[in-house]
């Protein structure tokens, strides 16, 4: 094999035999062959093809990508209701009334639509030793049309989801 140009780089390159004559390039021989005889090159059928393979893979990617969306906003919203839950479950441990432990829970989920929350509070400002309780649901709309989609499939999933989260303390 011999390469022609500076430093090895592949101008033009040709095939020699052993005995030094020249040996032809099948594949592209064959492809000029086909392209003289029929007068069609061989990729003229497969002009749509790219097309159709997008158009099936697209709607799967779109699903996957809602998915992963989905997902993350609803882990996140599942975490924020449990923080704010232990938070007013701390501020109620301390002796804290019951306005001032739903404010506690309504600022730790600043994230989340404040209207959304449900805050229950059993014995705010009991008794030392007793136990206080804060219970924290939030209904997560999903963002994206993911249910609607599954519910095309016969699956899915209910919208809206119940994130629920209570937790309890000891009254110092």
């Amino acid at each position: 094999m011999e390469a022609d140009g500076p430093r090895g780089s592949s101008a033009s390159i040709s095939l020699q035999h052993p005995k030094g004559t020249r040996v032809p390039d099948r594949a592209l021989e064959m492809d000029t062959q086909v392209t003289e005889k029929t007068g069609k090159n061989r990729r003229d059928g497969e002009k749509g093809q790219n097309l159709v393979e997008f158009a099936m893979v697209v709607p799967i990617f779109l699903i996957l990508v809602f998915s992963i969306v989905d997902f993350g906003m609803g882990f996140h919203a599942w975490i924020t209701v449990t923080n704010a839950a232990r938070e007013g479950a701390r501020v109620g441990a301390v002796g804290a009334d019951t306005a001032t432990i739903e404010a506690r829970v309504v600022d730790t989920a600043s994230s989340l639509v404040g209207a959304e929350l449900d805050i229950t509070v059993v014995n705010a400002q009991g008794t030392p030793g007793e136990a206080v309780s804060v219970d924290v649901q939030y209904d997560y709309e999903l963002i994206t049309p993911l249910a609607n989609l599954l519910g095309i499939f016969g699956g899915g999933l209910g919208s809206p989801i119940t994130f629920h989260s209570e937790s309890e303390m000891r009254i110092e």
